[in-house]
């Protein structure tokens, strides 16, 4: 029987062997999509990965299947339903941010005509291909999150920070970070 080589990080937590597999790197065009993972990456901040995709389900829920403009459009008496929803993290500041972000989000579509074009722009449209050999070498931040996190902030984003962004850049495959040992970084060169 063979076995495959996965990102240790993966571990053997079916739900993270799952996104790992099919999603982590995997490059995303579709607006709704990288809105859901920005909001999924802000929420994230301070915890593990493994809570947030244990409630990514409760999230689609609460958050009307992340649709920007439903989102952008949330009033205090959503907010303050959020903030009683067990299902999600119940942080003030992440749920504030999440109805700012989408508002924001909604601004950058107007202007460059998808989120998907403003956001890959970081990479002029290709994903960048990295080859790391260990986790050790794996960045937390990079000039790219860096000079990304700068422009969202300077847009009114809120929860950007160059750590999370780049770690919404490798979740939506703007760069592609599996370890060159894993069977994945071959698949999405």
């Amino acid at each position: 029987m063979s076995s495959i080589t996965r990102c240790p990080w993966a571990g053997d937590s079916p739900l993270y062997i799952d996104y790992h597999d099919r999603e982590w790197g995997v490059p995303v065009h579709d607006d709704r999509t990288l809105f859901e993972f920005l909001i999924l990456e802000g929420a994230q901040a301070g915890l593990s990965w493994l809570t947030i995709l244990s409630k990514r389900e409760n999230y689609r829920r609460a958050f009307d299947n992340f649709d920007p403009v439903i989102v952008a459009g949330y009033d205090d008496a959503k907010l303050g339903s959020l903030l009683t929803d067990s299902g999600i993290v119940r942080n003030r500041l992440k749920v504030n941010a999440a109805i700012q972000n989408a508002r924001q989000f909604l601004r950058i579509q107007d202007e460059f005509g998808s989120f998907d074009t403003y956001i890959w722009g970081v990479v002029d449209g290709v994903p960048k291909v990295n080859a790391w050999e260990n986790l050790r070498q794996v960045p937390a931040e990079t000039a790219e999150s860096r000079a990304l996190s700068k422009d969202l902030k300077s847009r009114g984003f809120k929860f950007v920070g160059p750590t999370i962004i780049y770690a919404y850049m490798q979740a939506v495959g703007i760069v592609n970070d599996h370890l060159v040992s894993c069977y994945r970084h071959s698949q999405l060169k």
